[in-house]
């Protein structure tokens, strides 16, 4: 389907606004450091990446972390977002799952694998480089939770890739499925724990209320992404597979119905996070209480620095100046009180509908 870019209305976010107080150390200390890699081969580059403002991105996810764990953190989205850009959306892979399962779990297997290793591949070779640093910082079950989130991650991304080789739209039920995992969520949450140092309890973490938690957080930013990227793919065309054109091709809605839509599916959920986080705090750990807040953070964090990214608002995602600061404040963005009512039940989407159930902690 033709894209056609999308205004992005108000959002109902009823979350508290934070960011690191020295989210501008973690990005010249992160930007340093990929200058100096192997994915960086001058000043194009590194603008490149300090376009995607990476580390303003997950300051304020983590507002309280320490900043010799906030900055690797950080250098992995880096990371992330120049790989989705250079394997996923775009490229040889783009459309080749079978070359890019090969290509990415060979990727993931340089996350996994510790000490000294040899990668060809200069993606794996800084991702491998990624991990070391997160070894150095965090524990095994830090280290072993984050890289099975990112396993997921490109198992989502290798579904998509399957997705737009066959020229298939996916049902809104399928597509929230795969969006849970492809648009990155899961290892930028797991990663709260490295960064914060934080220790959750299994049975606080694998417990069923906390596990929605978690998805939930992870599908409101990746709707909330989609609003803020479809003018960007549009330009691309790579919007075949966007919550506005998957509603769009099954009810046959209008381009402003299928926006309105997506905004109210996506408020319901939130409302749904809301309320099931304010019967777990009370019951949780210090750690889960911290990583719960923080979940709440990073939904709100990544609508502020959505909007104002050059990611998101530059053609080329690189604004004028090469070096990108971020800036102290929360962004100054449009805000509404009420969600959104629709015409979608989420618990009549049978990959989502145990969310509402009476979830276990």
């Amino acid at each position: 389907m033709a894209g056609t870019a999308v205004d992005t209305p108000p959002f109902y976010c009823p979350l508290a606004s934070a960011v690191h107080p020295e989210a501008e150390e973690a990005e010249r200390r992160a930007l340093a450091w990929l200058a100096r890699s192997g994915l960086c081969r001058g000043d194009t580059d590194l603008a490149r990446y300090a376009g995607s403002r990476s580390a303003d991105f997950y300051a304020r996810f983590a507002p309280d972390a320490d900043l010799d764990r906030l900055w690797p953190a950080a250098l992995w989205v880096y990371w992330g977002f120049a790989f989705d850009d250079a394997r996923c959306d775009e490229g040889p892979y783009a459309a080749d799952p079978a070359a890019f399962a090969t290509m990415a779990f060979s990727v993931q297997r340089a996350l996994e694998v510790p000490g000294r290793l040899d990668c060809a591949d200069p993606y794996a070779a800084v991702l491998h480089e990624i991990g070391e640093l997160f070894r150095a910082v965090a524990g095994p079950v830090q280290n072993r939770r984050f890289e099975h989130a990112h396993r997921a991650w490109l198992t989502g991304v290798q579904w998509q890739i399957g997705n737009r080789a066959t020229g298939r739209m996916p049902d809104l039920d399928e597509y929230l499925a795969m969006r849970l995992h492809s648009a990155g969520g899961e290892p930028t949450y797991a990663m709260l724990e490295i960064a914060n140092g934080l220790d959750v309890p299994d049975r606080e973490m694998d417990s069923p209320a906390v596990r929605a938690l978690t998805e939930m957080a992870i599908l409101v930013a990746a709707l909330d992404n989609d609003r803020h990227s479809h003018a960007r793919e549009a330009t691309r065309h790579q919007t075949e597979q966007n919550i506005v054109n998957v509603l769009r091709v099954q009810h046959r809605y209008s381009l402003h119905q299928a926006v309105d839509e997506a905004i109210a599916l996506r408020d319901a959920v939130l409302e749904r996070f809301l309320a099931l986080r304010d019967q777990v705090t009370p019951r949780a750990g210090t750690s889960l209480r911290h990583y719960l807040t923080d979940l709440g953070h990073g939904i709100r964090g990544n609508i502020e620095w959505a909007l104002r990214v050059p990611r998101y608002l530059a053609p080329d995602g690189v604004t004028p100046a090469a070096r990108a600061r971020v800036p102290a404040q929360a962004a100054v963005g449009r805000w509404t009180d009420a969600p959104r009512p629709g015409r979608q039940d989420p618990r009549q989407l049978p990959s989502i509908a145990w969310w509402w159930n009476d979830l276990v902690f």
